[in-house]
């Protein structure tokens, strides 16, 4: 099979390809249906604004993500539904901005924080209160679907309250935080515990698919530049989809048609039987390594330089990419599965 490209604005692969099976590899119907008009958005998942406990009005934020180049922007206020029709009205820009209904619930649990975002629901999930983790995440994921929304486990390690046993145990969840830029989420693990991206390691490698977020997790748009604060630009997702609408978006995330990222950007990814190619859009000032990472979280390869490639075995169960560079910045690819039915 003729490999497929990745490239600029106009990536010809289809990121879903990364979420097939390699064994019947076969990524054709994906290509015809997105490959001649789709183009990658820039987008946050997850905002709060002064309606539940940021510190900026709506209107504050989305200005800040339309005047910095973002595409679309998820507003997650928790226990609601922050309108964004006049948003839209004011900031919109068809083709380029838009802003989308969502919200975040928020569960508690023995004292643990458990929240979900619930993104382009139509109405509020109020915390259902289950009676374990595994009950508390269900409940609250079945009632985002319920609400026409797509479930998104947020922040794992906050309160170091999730583990990827639980996560695991999960169903109908398609998207997890594998980045969040609040300054209190213990991202990179410690103490112990694992990193929330050793984390999502292990949910993979338990046979359950989940595909990987960055997001901001905004709470203020007016202390830009102070470390105590959560504050915008951090962590976003590149999704591709044919329009910048609602449901292109959410079809986009539901089959994992994206990569996360927190400054590294993607020039160019090639699947096919045989290999896995990589290659960043470098900045002449960075230097990049990129690992191929497996089941379990085994580096099968680490290469030096914004170009690499890797020769696919059959044995890895799946690959996923991550891409650094010198100034700790990254970008996560979706996994490859082998033999997954």
């Amino acid at each position: 099979m003729q490999k497929q490209y990745l490239r600029g604005r106009s990536l010809l692969t289809s990121m879903a390809a990364l979420a097939l099976a390699v064994t019947g590899f076969s990524t054709s119907s994906v290509f015809a249906q997105t490959e001649s008009k789709a183009r990658w958005y820039k987008g946050n998942t997850h905002t709060h604004t002064l309606k539940s406990d940021g510190d900026s009005t709506p209107e504050e934020v989305t200005k800040w993500y339309r005047d910095n180049g973002y595409n679309f922007l998820f507003i997650t206020d928790h226990e609601m539904i922050t309108p964004v029709d006049e948003l839209n009205k004011a900031f919109g820009k068809n083709g380029e901005f838009v802003v989308f209904t969502g919200q975040e619930v928020t569960d508690r649990l023995d004292g643990k924080p458990y929240h979900v975002n619930g993104l382009g629901v139509t109405k509020v999930t109020m915390p259902n209160r289950g009676k374990t983790v595994v009950e508390n995440l269900q409940l609250n994921i079945d009632g985002v679907q319920s609400s026409g929304g797509i479930a998104q486990i947020n922040h794992p390690n906050f309160g170091w309250a999730l583990n990827a046993e639980q996560i695991a145990q999960v169903k109908q969840i398609k998207l997890m935080e594998v980045f969040n830029g609040h300054f209190m989420v213990n991202n990179l693990g410690g103490g112990g515990s694992p990193s929330v991206e050793n984390i999502w390691d292990s949910v993979l490698s338990k046979g359950t698919l989940i595909y990987g977020i960055a997001s901001d997790d905004v709470h203020t748009v007016r202390h830009l530049g102070e470390r105590n604060f959560a504050t915008p630009g951090h962590g976003w997702i590149m999704v591709r989809a044919t329009q910048l609408d609602l449901r292109s978006i959410m079809d986009a995330l539901s089959r994992g048609d994206f990569y996360a990222s927190t400054g590294v950007e993607l020039d160019e990814i090639a699947v096919n039987k045989r290999s896995i190619s990589i290659k960043i859009k470098a900045d002449q000032w960075s230097k990049y390594d990129i690992r191929f990472i497996g089941k379990n979280g085994r580096i099968l390869k680490e290469s030096v330089g914004p170009i690499a490639s890797y020769s696919i075995k059959g044995d890895e169960g799946y690959v996923r990419v991550k891409a650094t560079d010198s100034n700790g910045q990254a970008a996560w690819t979706q996994p490859v599965w082998f033999g997954r039915k």
